[in-house]
């Protein structure tokens, strides 16, 4: 009996992020937000090459997102640490300057892994990783203390697969093992990047 389409996993990088203290806002306020997140994450993914047609819709969190990339050539996973994460940096900037009533920060997190689909959307695993990379307590806590706009954790199989190699726009000794998260029985660890990580890297090597 063959297997039903929907049980059969496909591979997509996932890239979570989160507003930070969206609880405080009032619901107007939220709204507006919501709409900036989603205008600011998808200007930021072009910016990487990664238009609709190479990512699915993306998932509304309440007040976060989940992007779903497809595995195509034209966007291989460093793409998502190169450009896509450090132009949304940029735009979140841009948009506190313009904006200062409606400035916001974030909490992302980046991994890959194999989704389900039924037809109430994506699940999995490897979704659930996603998410409580973004939500863990140490990311929270890092934003709470830097001036960045956003802190980044990816997850083990992004930092095996792509940051350690040291490819072209990484610096992997900008990344911190500092996150723990646990999923069912698995105690999994996240490794954090921030701004300011790298900026004192480069204050070293001056």
């Amino acid at each position: 009996m063959s297997t039903p389409a929907h049980h059969v996993p496909l591979h997509r990088a996932i890239v979570a992020v989160d507003i930070e203290g969206s609880t405080t806002r009032t619901n107007p306020a939220r709204a507006q937000l919501r709409t900036v997140l989603f205008e600011l994450l998808d200007e930021a993914l072009v910016a990487g090459g990664i238009t609709r047609k190479f990512r699915d819709g993306f998932v509304d969190r309440g007040d976060g997102a989940l992007c779903l990339v497809r595995p195509v050539d034209q966007v291989p996973k460093p793409v998502l640490l190169t450009t896509v994460v450090p132009t949304l940096a940029t735009l979140l900037d841009r948009h506190a300057e313009s904006h200062p009533e409606l400035a916001f920060r974030l909490r992302v997190a980046v991994h890959a892994g194999e989704v389900h689909y039924d037809r109430r959307g994506p699940y999995g695993e490897d979704v659930d990783i996603a998410c409580r990379f973004v939500d863990a307590r140490e990311l929270r806590r890092q934003l709470s203390i830097t001036a960045a706009q956003l802190v980044l954790v990816i997850s083990q199989e992004m930092h095996r697969s792509v940051v350690r190699h040291g490819y072209p726009g990484i610096d992997h000794g900008a990344f911190a093992q500092a996150v723990h998260i646990k999923v069912g029985t698995q105690r999994l660890r996240g490794w954090i990047h921030t701004p300011e990580a790298t900026r004192s890297r480069e204050g070293m090597t001056a």
